[in-house]
């Protein structure tokens, strides 16, 4: 008979040990990117979870990849392990962004049930019992809260991620059935940035009839990421895949996303485009009607971010400047994501 050889490392012990465990009862799938210090106050928070520790599993996939969050899940696996928690750390290779990362997470996961959450969140305690109570009868999926804490009057990028507060379904806080995954292929790729991933996933369970809980009191918190003043410009690139999640979903998206193209964005841009044309012809008259058109929405426009924000000065010129920005650049976005998914998407 031939020797047996073992591979040998920590990574080994890391992988094989879970499999000789009995089968958790949910999977937690955690997507990252670069920022070990959020992962690791996410991580310390799932593992402090009111369950058996090994009534659930980690799964951290790393789609960077890079040597930092790796030893840092590593060490954190190595701390749980005496606790009979499983804790794996997985590259997402071949892939761009979190839907590929969560792909790769669920593929291994062995749970029944898969847990989603990010990297920049701390779950609260009882957040897998409460969200496996609410599938007790049999639901595809659950969906869980979202707190956000903001101040008062939050600044632009503070109100904006308060916003998931408000969502349907959020990869942020959802447990989803691997039966149900595997229906639907899981998540699309295509969506390689942090958007609207969440609702095609929402909208595909929902074409085949799984149906969809909330869990209310299965709580994360989700701590507003610090970010340079102008965020939001950037940012407009994220409409880019709307016209992928309209392709897809036609009737969903107007129902559930926006009922109607954002016409003041294209009222904006052709007051830009009359002041140009009257300018090149020559015709005062076109150049200043263009203006007023263009002065009067973006101002109106401007207010209506501004309503309810921080009225610090150095944020009101934020805003007066990226209320300038964002409709001619979102509407790039738009379109070019439109052409490129060859969808019919205003």
């Amino acid at each position: 008979m031939n020797p047996v050889t073992l591979p040998s490392g920590r990574r080994w012990i890391a992988d094989i040990l879970p499999a000789l465990d009995k089968e958790p009862r949910v999977s937690v799938v955690i997507p990252t990117y670069r920022r070990p210090d959020m992962l690791m106050r996410c991580l310390a928070a799932v593992a402090a979870q009111d369950m058996d520790p090994m009534e659930f599993e980690i799964l951290v996939v790393d789609d960077g990849p890079d040597e930092g969050t790796r030893d840092a899940v590593e060490r954190f696996a190595g701390a749980q392990r005496a606790r009979g928690l499983p804790v794996r750390y997985l590259q997402a290779e071949g892939t761009q962004g979190p839907s590929g990362a969560r792909n790769r997470g669920w593929e291994n996961a062995r749970a029944a049930v898969i847990a989603f959450t990010d990297d920049d969140t701390i779950p609260t305690p009882s957040w897998l019992a409460r969200g496996l109570a609410a599938m007790a009868d049999g639901a595809a999926a659950a969906v869980g809260g979202i707190r956000v804490p903001v101040p008062a009057r939050p600044r632009d990028h503070e109100r904006d991620t308060a916003g998931l507060e408000r969502v349907e379904f959020a990869t942020a806080n959802c447990l989803v059935r691997k039966s149900a995954l595997a229906a639907v292929g899981g998540f699309d790729e295509r969506f390689t940035m942090a958007w609207r991933e969440d609702s095609d996933l929402q909208f595909m369970l929902m074409a085949r009839g799984l149906r969809i809980v909330r869990a209310p009191d299965a709580v994360v918190l989700h701590p507003v990421r610090p970010a340079p003043a102008g965020i939001s410009v950037p940012m407009q690139r994220k409409v880019y895949f709307d016209a992928l999640l309209y392709k897809k979903h036609p009737s969903l998206y107007r129902q559930r996303i926006r009922p109607r193209p954002p016409w003041n964005y294209f009222a904006i841009v052709a007051g830009v485009i009359a002041m140009a044309a009257g300018f090149a012809a020559g015709a005062p008259w076109l150049t200043w009607a263009g203006l007023v058109l263009w002065a009067a929405l973006t101002l109106q426009f401007f207010l209506a971010r501004l309503r309810g924000a921080s009225l610090a000065p150095s944020h009101v010129v934020e805003m007066l400047v990226t209320s300038i920005l964002i409709p001619p650049l979102s509407l790039f976005w738009r379109l070019r994501g439109a052409w490129h998914f060859r969808a019919r998407f205003l």
